[in-house]
């Protein structure tokens, strides 16, 4: 068991799982956090004993509500690193590049930025009172990298478009019906059922499995380069005064006024 402060990590039965453990922020992630889940990540890597990864949050509430919002609001950023950076992008990228399954078990909300983490698992198995959605245009932010072109893919550019533009909220059952999640079940057996399916993968060989995953991404790794310029434009934007207005209007619980921003040129 190694020590964390916003993150649980444990190995069990051949499973490597990474619990976001902020759940009194509905599991959103800091800069910190992020920095936790990447060397979470590292470390299942490495681990030989590891053949599949579960990502789940703490609680029954949320599953990961994207960015700190309220953080942003306050400090302007996410908060310090030990690096210095707030490496989102390296993290996406990291869980589609670990050569293991990464099953996302999401037990409750999983917007915004949680929605694009699940999304990048490689399977995704829900909890009946799980709801997903995009909430960026809303707070003033965005990704336009592997939240939006990748998600086009899982869902369809019609219903990707849509999940985007409008910010609503979809139900495990919605879910499930656009080929978001692949399976969903009742919340106390959530995580069993996250466990049998890591199990499975270790009775398969570890190196067909990693050339098969390597193989998926393949199709899509250009998007990293669309991820990368989008993280560049979003760093820029979120200082910007629609950017902070869409975190200060969420901080204070009020509809935003991003009227006084509108250009078209």
């Amino acid at each position: 068991m190694n020590q964390f402060d916003d993150i649980i990590y444990s190995v069990e039965d051949g499973a490597a799982i990474i619990t976001m453990n902020r759940p009194e922020r509905y599991n959103a992630f800091r800069g910190q956090t992020v920095e936790e889940l990447i060397a979470a990540f590292r470390l299942a890597w490495a681990d030989h004993d590891v053949r599949a990864v579960i990502l789940t949050g703490a609680g029954d509430k949320a599953f990961c509500t994207g960015g700190d919002v309220k953080q942003r609001a306050e400090t302007g950023d996410y908060g310090p690193t030990t690096s210095g950076m707030f490496e989102i992008g390296y993290l996406q990228k990291l869980i589609r590049d670990i050569p293991k399954p990464v099953i996302a078990a999401v037990n409750g909300l999983a917007i915004g930025g949680g929605h694009v983490l699940h999304v990048l698992c490689d399977v995704s198995i829900a909890s009946e009172t799980a709801r997903f959605g995009q909430a960026g245009p809303r707070v003033g932010s965005f990704d336009a990298g592997f939240g939006t072109a990748y998600l086009s893919r899982v869902v369809g550019e019609k219903k990707a478009r849509e999940i985007w533009f409008w910010c609503r909220q979809y139900s495990a059952a919605e879910a499930l019906e656009m080929g978001l999640v692949n399976k969903v079940v009742p919340a106390a057996d959530l995580m069993r059922e996250a466990r049998a399916w890591a199990a499975e993968i270790t009775a398969l060989s570890p190196t067909a499995i990693r050339f098969v995953k390597q193989s998926f991404n393949a199709d899509t790794d250009h998007q990293a380069g669309f991820s990368n310029m989008a993280m560049t434009a979003l760093d820029a934007f979120a200082t910007s005064p629609e950017g902070m207005e869409g975190a200060r209007a969420f901080a204070e619980k009020r509809t935003p006024d991003f009227a006084p921003h509108v250009t078209w040129h």
